[in-house]
């Protein structure tokens, strides 16, 4: 595993290169490298005195706690068949590596639930087909696996066009290679392969860029391990092909890790919550990776790129998203009123920003506790500012520093948002009884934090009666976030009105587009 783990480090340029299949994302050599290296890591305690099955255990463990990508995860599938082979033995005879490699060639194609040809698993049965047929001695049986699993490589062209008119091979595959070569090595002393000069390496082709990846591929790669009692396992799988492809889930006995290629990541992360409890949660856009791949641009979460803290905000409205994006946000997410996000939509937010750690900003009192419940899950530590509002959160985005840790944020936001009295005005959609009289289906409401605080007639007259309800002789400034069916002569009504009940105070006008609510007030 260590030798192994050293030929995909000095092979991973290569690797990437030639990976344009499912997608063009460049990081197939990467993947696989991570995963074995947390086998390694796994294997690091391990003495001359540990056990086949402490060994085997390490190798599963690791395999599975650190798989990265579709390629990954299918090699920790194979290491894990394999080691469940050896946990009963005391030394590996040609025969029960031949059956390992069977077993492991089995598994990976369970794991994987539309197998594709021309893949890592087409040179995975190669190799245990050389395997079993080469079994009269240990160096004739890896040697025979090696043979058979570089033939099949060379095939994969033939297999699966893609890989035809980039004029590559799997890149999968070829990783796969690299532990037959490690075998060869340990067993038999064979050389090992030569690190490709990545100068000469072969590249994906540039005509290859972008078309690779047709419109109708899924957007989002998404990864976590889950935690769940495994009679659930076939809901979960099959919830899972009703929304995406690429789709490989492996491991057992309560843990699996997963790997899907969808346009729909709440509903990949919910799924997990019907069964158990997903972690260590992986977005990865595919569109940005496949840019990173053939643009040379420093993907998002790159050591250069990466800030202490990120803020997640739940929004509603393409104007309110650019003025959040415009004060730091890293992730948005839509909600809000009558329109809540679930824990699984914010874990996947959380899950893509760049950071140590994360602020999450709910704008919504509905919005707190399942904020709360996504902290808890989250990989990172996640802090929650309990904004009520909107203009809360825009008050508290002024405080932001993506250097400070997240309790300094928290601090300093959560102060800000406190200085901020909200108010918001919207109409009523059926009778009611509130704390301020009968309402109408049609009136006009005043509401802060919850409650309706004020009913009129007309729009302007709500506006008016939540700013008599905000302002007073400190008031310095008036934030006006104007909604979908917001009207000019109401919002000059407004600025009217601040100006002659609180003459210092400034007015900055919004648009925000938020539905609903045709306006979200704000006073400091």
């Amino acid at each position: 595993m260590v030798t192994f783990a050293g030929l995909l480090h000095s092979h991973r340029e290569q690797l990437n290169r030639l990976n344009v299949f499912p997608v063009p994302d460049g990081d197939t050599g990467t993947n696989m490298a991570l995963t074995v290296a947390s086998v390694v890591d796994a294997l690091a305690p391990m003495t001359d005195e540990s056990t086949m099955d402490e060994v085997c255990s390490a190798i599963a463990q690791g395999s599975l706690m650190g798989a990265r990508g579709n390629s990954g995860v299918i090699l920790s599938q194979m290491l894990r068949g394999m080691t469940d082979r050896f946990r009963s033995v005391t030394a590996i005879t040609p025969s029960v590596l031949a059956d390992s490699l069977a077993q492991a060639d089995r598994l990976a194609r369970q794991a994987v639930v539309r197998p594709v040809e021309g893949t890592i698993l087409t040179v995975a049965r190669a190799a245990a087909q050389g395997a079993n047929a080469t079994k009269s001695s240990l160096s004739a049986l890896v040697r025979g696996a090696r043979e058979r699993a570089r033939e099949a490589l060379a095939r994969t062209p033939e297999q699966l066009p893609v890989l035809k008119q980039a004029g590559v091979v799997d890149s999968g595959g070829s990783g796969l290679v690299l532990l037959f070569d490690a075998l060869c090595h340990v067993a038999c002393d064979d050389p090992l392969p030569s690190p490709p000069d990545v100068d000469t390496a072969a590249p994906t082709p540039t005509t290859m860029r972008g078309a690779l990846v047709g419109v109708d591929s899924p957007r989002y790669e998404v990864m976590y391990l889950l935690e769940g009692a495994d009679p659930g396992l076939e809901a979960f799988r099959e919830a899972w092909t009703k929304i995406g492809e690429s789709i490989v889930i492996v491991g057992g006995d309560g843990l699996y890790n997963c790997h899907i290629h969808t346009d729909h990541i709440g509903p990949a992360i919910e799924a997990g919550l019907e069964m158990g409890r997903p972690r260590s949660i992986r977005v990865t856009d595919l569109e940005d990776e496949t840019a990173i791949a053939h643009h040379d641009v420093a993907p998002p979460g790159s050591p250069d790129v990466v800030v202490a803290t990120a803020v997640v905000a739940v929004v509603a409205g393409s104007g309110l998203e650019k003025i959040f994006r415009s004060l730091g946000v890293t992730a948005l997410v839509a909600g809000g009123q009558s329109m809540n996000p679930s824990a699984a939509e914010l874990l996947a937010a959380i899950a893509q920003c760049a950071a140590r750690e994360v602020v999450v900003l709910p704008n919504n009192a509905n919005v707190v506790l399942v904020a709360r419940q996504a902290a808890e899950l989250a990989t990172v530590p996640v802090r929650v500012v309990p904004t009520h509002a909107v203009v809360e959160g825009l008050s508290a985005l002024v405080a932001f520093n993506p250097q400070s840790s997240a309790e300094v944020n928290v601090g300093a936001m959560a102060h800000a948002a406190q200085r901020v009295r909200a108010g918001e005005v919207t109409r009523a959609v059926r009778d009611a009884t509130t704390e301020v009289g009968t309402v109408r289906q049609g009136d006009w409401l005043a509401v802060r934090r919850g409650h309706v605080t004020a009913v009129a007639d007309s729009m302007e007259k709500a506006c008016l009666a939540i700013l008599d309800q905000l302002l007073d002789d400190g008031s310095e400034l008036v934030t006006v976030v104007e909604g979908a069916g917001a009207l000019a002569g109401v919002t000059e009504a407004i600025e009217a009105a601040v100006g002659a009940r609180a003459p210092s105070a400034e007015v900055e006008v919004h648009r925000g587009g938020q539905p609903t609510y045709p306006y979200y007030i704000g006073v400091e």
